[in-house]
């Protein structure tokens, strides 16, 4: 696992930077269609309101892997059907980093709308009513009240699913991206030293959670400042 020219160390952190960079975009995306999915989930059109609380359960009830292999089948057989009417031929991959992000995006964000609804519901409402009484439009009062405040009562539930995005990355691995877990394989099946390889992954993956365990932690001291907690 040296870093030399027969080692595999450099091999190793670059595919955990594919790790976490897959990981980040996919939790960001999640974070937008949560604030989306739970906006709508207290919309006052029944459309809305049912549109969200079927994107959390269906996303929810089904298996990551089925997630990653619907994207990437379905957004390959598309590019493949674009292209074959410029005269292309056979089966072309989707890129297997976007479609990757873009899967565990959409399965975070069903969590994340979770995260963020609970958040807003643990919310004073007499805090939102003066606001409404006082006369501030919807946008100004989701700025001025409603956001800052869920914000605190949503990191620590969004440091659960960022944990659990990251060990979602590991299953993009399918459909041939080299990430951390991917390159543990092809090292321990060029060396015959697989004890040693899925240790290290496991070293890395615990390094990337604490460190990201301790920023959410600080974020959460950080928000909760001036904030008097039950004893």
């Amino acid at each position: 696992m040296g870093l030399g020219p027969e080692g595999w160390g450099y091999d190793m952190l670059a595919a955990t930077g594919t790790t976490v960079a897959v990981a980040t975009c996919g939790f960001f995306t999640g974070a937008v269609l949560g604030c989306l999915a739970a906006a709508a989930s207290f919309s006052r059109y029944v459309a809305l309101r049912a549109s969200a609380k079927a994107y959390t359960t269906i996303l929810r009830g089904i298996p990551d892997l089925l997630v990653i292999y619907l994207f990437y089948f379905g957004s390959s057989s598309v590019i493949s059907a674009v292209a074959a009417l410029f005269g292309a031929d056979g089966f072309i991959g989707a890129p297997a980093f976007i479609t990757g992000a873009l899967a565990i995006g959409v399965v975070s964000g069903a969590y994340q709308t979770e995260v963020f609804r609970g958040a807003v519901l643990a919310l004073p409402r007499g805090e939102i009513e003066a606001g409404r009484a006082y006369g501030m439009p919807p946008l100004l009062l989701f700025r001025r009240i409603v956001l800052p405040q869920a914000a605190r009562y949503a990191i620590p539930g969004i440091g659960n699913v960022w944990q659990l995005v990251l060990k979602e990355s590991a299953l993009i691995s399918v459909i041939g991206l080299v990430e951390l877990m991917r390159q543990a394989q092809i090292g321990s099946g060029s060396t015959r030293q697989p004890f040693s390889f899925y240790l290290t992954a496991a070293a890395l993956y615990l390094l990337i959670t604490f460190v990201s365990g301790r920023g959410f932690r600080l974020a959460e001291r950080r928000a909760m400042r001036g904030i008097r907690r039950a004893v």
